[in-house]
């Protein structure tokens, strides 16, 4: 059928998915926090946000696996709150999505452009957009293979950066000016540990676009669950054994304010003609490429279910006839991708250019994602209690309403320490209301959709 899409994908394939959409967080973007709050004071952060996406996943994942559907949070939101909370949930995760991978490409570039200095680091970028949106437009199956491949390798070299920096690991180290700069903890080092809670995001950001993958899921029911769990708990290891380990590997300071924390830590201990650098440098691309990869997929499914649905042009739900993936969908997110590559060094926002803030942008798109989804989790237990739920949020409503709590604290804290982005944030959603407004008999006309009509689900 035109608008269906196949179903190809098992547990591995997903977990694979989960953790490849987060992994380059795990190289780089997170060591800007030790410049805000300092390694101590940006552990309690982080420890924090690992809290809230333990307590968001387990609770996402009873959304899931009720509402199997490509459009993810849309679904969930639009089935809760009706087409207006539906679009606003579509719209966050579609720029969280969207503003991620230009910024991910052009590390990608800039990484080629340092092993080989005659490589435009921007044509990289464009480069890997073509690749990947390519190997995307082939086949789901295809494209989920290779994520699963990139991120096991991406993985195995995490564990050989803690590996080789164990034994000149030294806890003074990572403890010696700890809290925002500062040798003992004070009542400023809030200040530092609020303002470092982006980069603490940057750990897990996306890992809910595995979600969007659930009408290729076979037996989402159990795969997703599977997927969830194992991910969350993998980057969990990963997010505080490399954070930890590095700072221990030296003066932490040098590594606050780079791109390449991980190499820069290495170096510290095996200095800088050590096989193990190099190794490190070459394969910890991999991270790069399953991160970026991996939000192609994402970006492109709620691109798709939108468009099925009414509430982005029809068009862009067109499943290609032979691969069965959402070709449209996908180079129109590469679209706007490629835009934000050649216009970073010219919009300037905050004083910095675009690259330097697109990060954060994404960060205000996951953050009222993950309100509007756990509300409307809150909402479906009242309005639909026979709502075929295979898998329940566990600790229900304490765990739920903890992420929503703490999600919360995240988008005051982002707002008070970007007010400039905050607004213009708020001009994206206003101009996507604009439109959603303008064009109801769109979505008038669109297919019957059960999953986010709410059709009641008997339990069996």
């Amino acid at each position: 059928m035109e608008h269906q899409l196949k179903k190809t994908l098992g547990s591995w394939h997903l977990w694979g998915i989960a953790v490849g959409l987060v992994i380059s967080g795990e190289y780089f973007g997170w060591s800007y926090g030790w410049a805000q709050a300092g390694t101590l004071g940006f552990l309690v952060t982080s420890l924090f946000i690992a809290a809230m996406y333990a307590a968001f996943i387990f609770s996402y994942t009873e959304l899931t696996t009720a509402i199997p559907h490509a459009g993810g949070p849309f679904a969930y939101a639009k089935r809760a709150f009706g087409p207006a909370g539906g679009f606003l949930a579509g719209i966050a995760t579609l720029i969280e999505f969207v503003f991620a991978p230009p910024a991910i490409a052009l590390a990608i570039g800039a990484y080629l452009n340092v092993q080989f200095p005659e490589i435009n680091p921007k044509y990289a970028a464009v480069a890997a957009y073509v690749i990947f949106m390519a190997l995307n437009i082939v086949g789901v199956q295809i494209a989920a293979t290779f994520e699963l491949f990139v991120t096991v390798i991406a993985i195995v070299e995490l564990l050989v950066f803690m590996g080789v920096v164990a034994p000149g690991f030294s806890m003074a180290n990572f403890t010696q000016n700890g809290w925002s700069g500062h040798g003992d903890f004070s009542i400023a080092a809030w200040g530092g540990i609020f303002a470092a809670i982006p980069f603490a995001i940057w750990f897990f950001l996306a890992i809910e676009g595995a979600a969007m993958a659930a009408e290729e899921a076979k037996d989402p029911k159990r795969t997703i669950p599977r997927a969830y769990i194992g991910g969350i708990l993998t980057l969990l290891v990963l997010a505080v054994g490399v954070m930890i380990f590095a700072g221990g590997a030296g003066d932490w300071s040098k590594l606050a304010n780079i791109n390449d924390p991980l190499p820069q830590a290495m170096k510290m201990i095996v200095g800088e003609t050590s096989g193990w650098l190099h190794m490190l440098v070459w394969i910890g691309l991999f991270g790069l490429i399953a991160s970026f990869h991996g939000i192609i997929l994402g970006y492109s499914r709620q691109i798709f279910a939108l468009g099925r649905a009414g509430y982005l042009p029809k068009w862009l739900a067109a499943v290609h006839p032979r691969f069965k993936t959402p070709h449209r969908a996908i180079l129109a997110g590469g679209v706007v991708g490629i835009a934000a590559i050649f216009s970073d060094s010219l919009i300037v926002i905050a004083g910095q250019p675009l690259t330097a803030n697109i990060v954060t942008l994404s960060v205000f798109g996951a953050i009222v994602m993950y309100i509007v989804s756990m509300a409307s989790l809150f909402k479906l237990r009242r309005s639909e209690p026979t709502l075929e739920r295979t898998f329940r949020a566990p600790g229900y409503p304490v765990v739920p309403a903890f992420a929503l709590f703490a999600a919360c604290i995240c988008l005051a804290a982002l707002v008070f320490y970007n007010q400039l982005l905050a607004l213009i944030f708020l001009c994206f959603l206003a101009v996507a209301f604009t439109y959603f407004y303008l064009t109801a008999h769109q979505r008038d006309s669109a297919p019957a959709d059960t999953l986010l009509d709410g059709v009641v689900v008997e339990q069996t």
